[in-house]
């Protein structure tokens, strides 16, 4: 269902929504709702927000100019002040964010969250609100640098009247994304199908580089095409902030699983080609192929019949200069990710509903290659008769195992670290990558544009 245009109706007249945490997606929302025109209706509506105390004086000068924001010193003003509460705080933290102002909720108030897993976030929830609390969860399917329009906005009725509900419903529409209806559950499983083992990769290929002080689009190697978004869009991974990635990946136990599977299917693939094993890895490829795609014994296929990205669409966005004979790439990171999906049973077309930007490109390259018999066998020949990218994929298969144990552990210090170390090797040239990945961002919503209209509607 598309959300409908912005119009606060009367009975919504004085409706306060409130944020706790103004991080860069907080912000966002605050933005997005002050501009939607609620501050001409007559009596007041206003957006409360507040984050950690020492940034009060900054967010009260940043928002100063929008009349109907106001910028408290913490969560127990804004919980006590507002009808929907919004929590827009890391998924590592919401347990005890929630404890320390959830007790101070509004009676009759509506609660949300914004994390990237609802299981701890309603757990939290569930804990600390009083029983008079309604509860209603979202979660917008894209990073704060990304247009919302059209964009899936998962809702979530957990505890909640079909008039709050609605008062939900009728708040976030200014952002003009489509609701998609799901429990927290759903939710979770869903993101991790469709984003665990995608961030994984990327996160494999940025700290790959960055041990071998590789700048990729500075080599011959990893110029044009597929490569191109290969690396914009491990770029515009590592230009968020460390724990965007980290809650998904650790918290979530599902998530948990593919990145372990991916770690182990990246290893597997990497030995048979280490050991010639040209028949082996040709038949677990094929076999993966079908199994995630169909078309085996004839059947139909599941992509469609135009490709999500094409080889012109591919070669626009280059951060270097494109050689006249591009190296032929044996894409062990593609490989392993169809070989994880069949590993695992999931088949990426279920979930494009939810699917985010990112998971939508990425499908995209490993597409234009599994979709093209001549580009796989030229990839599993390269793996197994050129050395070119050997010791690329060493370093990439020491990476994945090294997120996967990371994850396995719970360690979001040793994430945070690891992250860190790597953003800022890349550091310099996130400004120009960002503009280069926006385009392709905007190619990709052109293509996309009318395939998909509608949501579930269970709510």
């Amino acid at each position: 269902m598309a959300a409908p245009s912005s119009k606060v109706p009367p009975e919504m007249e004085g409706f306060v929504v409130g944020i706790i945490g103004m991080g860069e997606m907080g912000k966002m929302y605050a933005q997005r709702l002050s501009d939607a025109g609620w501050r001409l209706i007559p009596i007041a509506n206003r957006i409360n927000g507040c984050d950690r105390e020492e940034n009060f004086e900054s967010l009260k000068q940043e928002f100063a100019s929008r009349n109907n924001v106001q910028i408290f010193r913490n969560g127990h003003f804004v919980s006590r002040a507002s009808d929907y509460i919004i929590y827009s705080v890391e998924a590592a933290n919401i347990d005890r964010i929630v404890s320390l102002y959830g007790p101070s909720t509004k009676m009759g108030a509506i609660v949300g969250g914004q994390t990237s897993c609802k299981k701890p976030e309603i757990d939290a929830f569930e804990k600390y609100l009083p029983a008079d609390v309604d509860i209603v969860s979202c979660h917008s399917l894209h990073g704060p640098g990304v247009d919302p329009r059209d964009q899936p906005l998962v809702l979530i009725k957990h505890r909640a009247s079909d008039a709050s509900f609605r008062k939900v419903e009728t708040a976030l529409s200014c952002l003009n994304s489509r609701y998609v209806y799901l429990t927290a559950h759903e939710h979770d499983h869903i993101t991790a199908d469709t984003q665990a083992v995608t961030h994984a990769a990327f996160l494999s290929m940025g700290k790959a580089w960055n041990s071998m002080q590789e700048y990729p689009w500075e080599t011959a190697r990893y110029i044009g095409g597929i490569e191109n978004v290969k690396i914009n869009l491990m770029l515009r991974i590592y230009n968020q902030k460390w724990h965007v990635y980290a809650g998904l990946a650790i918290l979530n136990p599902e998530a948990r699983v593919q990145i372990e599977q991916y770690a182990k299917s990246t290893t597997e693939l990497y030995k048979l080609m280490l050991g010639g094993h040209a028949e082996e890895l040709r038949a677990r490829v094929y076999a993966a192929k079908e199994r995630v795609f169909g078309g085996g014994a004839g059947g139909k296929y599941r992509w469609k019949d135009e490709p999500l990205l094409d080889d012109e669409v591919l070669d626009q966005f280059s951060l270097g200069k494109k050689p006249e004979l591009l190296l032929p790439n044996n894409h062990l990171s593609l490989l392993a990710m169809v070989d994880c999906w069949s590993a695992l049973g999931i088949v990426p077309y279920d979930h494009m509903i939810c699917s985010t930007p990112l998971f939508r490109l990425w499908l995209g390259v490993t597409e234009s290659i599994f979709r093209n018999s001549e580009r796989l066998d030229e990839a599993l020949r390269v793996a197994i008769e050129d050395n070119t990218f050997r010791s690329d994929d060493l370093e990439f298969t020491f990476a994945a195992r090294g997120w996967a144990e990371c994850v396995s552990l719970g360690h979001f210090e040793t994430w945070k670290e690891r992250f860190l170390v790597t953003q800022r090797f890349f550091e310099p040239r996130f400004a120009g990558a960002i503009e280069v990945g926006n385009e392709m961002l905007k190619v990709l919503a052109r293509r996309r544009k009318g395939s998909v209209t509608s949501s579930p509607q269970a709510k």
